[in-house]
C-alpha cells in the first residue's frame, strides 16, 4: 500500500476540513504546515518517504499563503538532490468566491511538484454542469487539476458544504487508486 501525505496550510479551519476529507479518501497522514510555515524534522521525514504527497492551501490574493511558500521554498533542499523525484504529485485549494483565482493556486502547486520532477495527479472527476446541478454535487466547482472548494468568507468551519467535502474525498480516492495502480 502506497505512503501518502498530505502537507497543508489552513489560515482559519476551512482548508483543514478539505485535506482531513482527502487524507480520508486517500489513506493519508496529514501533515500541517504551521502558522509560521513550519514543519517538524518528523513531518519533513514523512514527506520524504511518501510515494504521494497531496499538497493544499488556500488561495490568498490569487496564489497559496505565505506559510505554503515558505514551506515550499524550504522544499528546495528536497529539490537539490531531486529527493521526490518521480512520487505522485496533487493539489487542491479553497477561496471565498466561486472562482476566486484557485487555478492559479493550482498551477503553482503543479509548477512546484513539477519542479520536484514528480508525476501530477488531476481529479479525473467530470465537473457538475448540466442544468439540473446543485451546488451541492460533487465537482460543482468544475477543476480538472486539483480539487477546488469555495466556503463564503462569513461561513463558519462546520458550514463547509458536504458536496465540497465528498469532493475532497474522491480526489484523495483517485490519488491512492493511481498510487495503486502504479504500484506504489
Amino acid at each position: 500500500m502506497a505512503k501518502i501525505v498530505v502537507v497543508f496550510h489552513s489560515g482559519y479551519g476551512h482548508t483543514l476540513k478539505q485535506a482531513e476529507a482527502v487524507a480520508k479518501g486517500a489513506g493519508a497522514e496529514l501533515v500541517a504546515i504551521d502558522a509560521e510555515g513550519n514543519l517538524s524534522e518528523a513531518q519533513w521525514a514523512a514527506l520524504d518517504a511518501a510515494d504521494a504527497i497531496i499538497m493544499g492551501s488556500p488561495t490568498y490574493m490569487g496564489n497559496v499563503s505565505w506559510q505554503f511558500k515558505k514551506f515550499a521554498d524550504a522544499s528546495s533542499k528536497a529539490w537539490f538532490t531531486q529527493k521526490w523525484k518521480d512520487k505522485l504529485f496533487a493539489g487542491f485549494t479553497n477561496s471565498a468566491t466561486m472562482n476566486g483565482d484557485k487555478l492559479s493556486t493550482l498551477h503553482y502547486l503543479f509548477t512546484l511538484a513539477m519542479q520536484h520532477s514528480g508525476v501530477w495527479v488531476g481529479t479525473g472527476m467530470m465537473p457538475s454542469n448540466s442544468k439540473a446541478a446543485q451546488r451541492n454535487d460533487v465537482n460543482y466547482v468544475g477543476s480538472f487539476s486539483g480539487a477546488m472548494m469555495q466556503t463564503p468568507s462569513d461561513a463558519s468551519v462546520d458550514e463547509v458544504l458536504p458536496g465540497d467535502l465528498e469532493t475532497a474525498r474522491l480526489f484523495g480516492q483517485r490519488v491512492a487508486t493511481t498510487a495503486a495502480r502504479l504500484g506504489r
